[in-house]
């Protein structure tokens, strides 16, 4: 990538980029207290850089209760003891360098904890930072409005000492932030440039298209006949969120031009939202993380898990790719610390057929258009854990779910299975490095049990086998680095409406691509797309199913991609 600043064949260099997520209290611990540390990632980095990745994504490290896990901040400009120190992060950051690749980090500023200065100087009525959160008092004896919060019961917490309530649209502990108030949105900024003049080269931005929130706060939407109303019409991509953006990016990212990757978390957003967050006319953001795909599976919300349909799954990544074709770019992902684990979901996690749907599954997600991103050991095929009973559970959302269906009297065995199958301690599980009994974690007790299957899936055994789930990502990465057409081709969707066949093509000048991945676990033949016939195979993953004329056959789980010039 030359300079850093563009991408093989021309554009910006996240263009070409490939970006792998840490959960650094989930990945390598150097201090033995069963946590994740910077000294411990530090240690574990050619890990990563021998994947040829681009871009490590930290997830937050920032000093914090840890009520949210880090994403509850009592500190922008620190790190948190448990992860080290800001030395232990200036050596992760100069050990990047170091390797070729950059550092962007989380950055969480449509809330922070309830124990950041901020907010404790803002229970003062009379503080210049009272107006920093939204409290307001109040409304017939009881909250301001009837949103509910994205983890259960009320978005609104009462303060007794001042009788007046505060937002928070996650946890109590996670007061909302009042971007309206231009001294917090001047304090954020800087705060973002501190990092930056730091080295670190970019921001994940966290729930980001809730930060305007319409300043009338009206109800929401009753649901059912529950007590709380769906606010989101109020607050996602809210009123003055573009004006916010523009902002952001005039006081902060445009001081370092070429340099910086930005990406913002937007639950809810669509196509046509997006096409104006990442047209970089407007200045405002490189990509999105959308939602829609990763919904395609529940039913009555997120825990109620239902089959996958193949042809919704190509309806709307489709529809992104389409959509985003002319102006804008895409984020590709299947994994991230809020998801369960692919192979689990979407593919088939057995030992039969592990490797070959974790690979398929990697090849058509990264020979889409846009930016990849990689979630820490999905580059192994770590799959869902065994999480047996409510006392295996970790995560808020996960204990917050479970004690509200409990209050209404849902028996356990019927809540436990959907949080199995979609609650995040899936992909929190310690990375597994070897087959020794806490997985090369963590010489202590892990803060959440490592996944039994280590034993087999791991980092030691997939480096040793050329045919790995590792090795195959390696592979993808260099073909995107190298292959024009994978960065800058046009997308065509073929079998739109097969259920078992992903297939479509890439082209890109007197190149063009050909994808096919077989999403089910028997062997599939359709026809072959015209002139295809005997083009060159430039990847696959693993032995092919027998051939037959002017079909395409794959065995189950099959991936390939075939190059041609025309």
């Amino acid at each position: 990538m030359g300079d850093g600043t563009e991408a093989q064949g021309g554009g910006p260099w996240w263009k070409s980029a490939v970006v792998y997520q840490v959960y650094p209290r989930s990945f390598a611990d150097a201090n033995g207290d069963g946590v994740g540390d910077l000294e411990g990632l530090t240690g574990r980095l050619d890990h990563i850089a021998e994947l040829g990745v681009d871009v490590l994504w930290l997830s937050p490290v920032y000093p914090s209760p840890q009520d949210d896990n880090g994403y509850d901040i009592s500190d922008y400009q620190d790190i948190d003891p448990v992860f080290g120190d800001l030395a232990a992060f200036d050596r992760l950051l100069a050990a990047v360098h170091e390797r070729g690749m950059k550092l962007v980090m989380d950055l969480v500023v449509n809330h922070t904890s309830d124990e950041h200065p901020w907010f404790q100087e803002s229970h003062d009525p009379d503080s210049p930072k009272r107006d920093w959160y939204w409290w307001r008092p109040p409304r017939d004896g009881g909250a301001p409005n009837n949103w509910g919060s994205f983890f259960s019961g009320s978005a609104w917490a009462h303060d007794a000492t001042t009788d007046a309530y505060y937002l928070h649209l996650f946890s109590p502990k996670q007061p909302d932030l009042n971007w309206e108030n231009p001294d917090l949105r001047q304090a954020v900024y800087a705060m973002m440039r501190w990092w930056l003049e730091r080295g670190v080269d970019g921001f994940r931005m966290d729930v980001i298209n809730l930060i305007s929130k319409n300043p009338e706060l009206p109800d929401g939407v009753p649901h059912g006949d529950g007590p709380y109303g769906d606010g989101s019409p109020h607050y996602v991509c809210g009123p003055r969120i573009h004006d916010y953006l523009q902002e952001l990016h005039r006081e902060v990212i445009a001081r370092y031009p070429g340099r910086l990757l930005t990406v913002g978390e937007m639950p809810g957003v669509t196509v046509e939202q997006a096409r104006l967050f990442t047209d970089p006319r407007r200045a405002e953001l490189d990509m999105v993380f959308q939602f829609e795909h990763v919904g395609l599976d529940h039913g009555h919300g997120k825990f109620d898990p239902r089959p996958l349909r193949l042809t919704d799954l190509k309806a709307s990544l489709g529809r992104w790719q389409t959509g985003l074709a002319d102006v804008g770019w895409n984020s590709l992902y299947w994994n991230n610390h809020d998801q369960p684990r692919v192979v689990s979901r979407f593919g088939d996690d057995g030992p039969r057929h592990r490797t070959r749907s974790a690979t398929m599954l990697a090849t058509v997600l990264h020979l889409h258009r846009g930016t990849p991103y990689i979630y820490q050991g999905e580059e192994l095929g770590m799959a869902n854990a065994p999480l047996r009973t409510i006392e295996d559970f970790r995560d808020i959302e996960s204990l917050n779910h479970y004690a509200q269906e409990l209050r209404a009297g849902t028996r356990p065995e019927h809540i436990l299975p959907g949080l199995r199958a979609m609650g995040r301690d899936n992909a929190r599980t310690p990375m597994q490095w070897d087959a020794s009994p806490q997985a090369g974690f963590t010489t202590g007790t892990p803060w959440l049990s490592v996944n039994p299957d280590h034993t087999e899936v791991n980092a030691t055994a997939a480096r040793a086998d050329p045919d790995s789930v590792y090795h195959h990502y390696r592979r993808l990465i260099a073909l995107r680095h190298n292959e024009p057409a994978v960065v800058h081709g046009d997308f065509t969707m073929l079998l739109p409406d097969d259920e078992r066949i992903y297939a479509f093509t890439r082209r890109h000048g007197s190149t063009e691509l050909l994808v096919a991945g077989n999403f089910t676990g028997e062997t599939v033949a359709v026809d072959m797309p015209h002139g295809w016939e005997g083009a060159e195979l430039v990847l696959g993953n693993g032995p092919s199913a027998s051939a037959a004329p002017g079909r395409l056959v794959l065995a189950p789980w099959e991936a390939r991609v075939h190059r041609r010039t025309v």
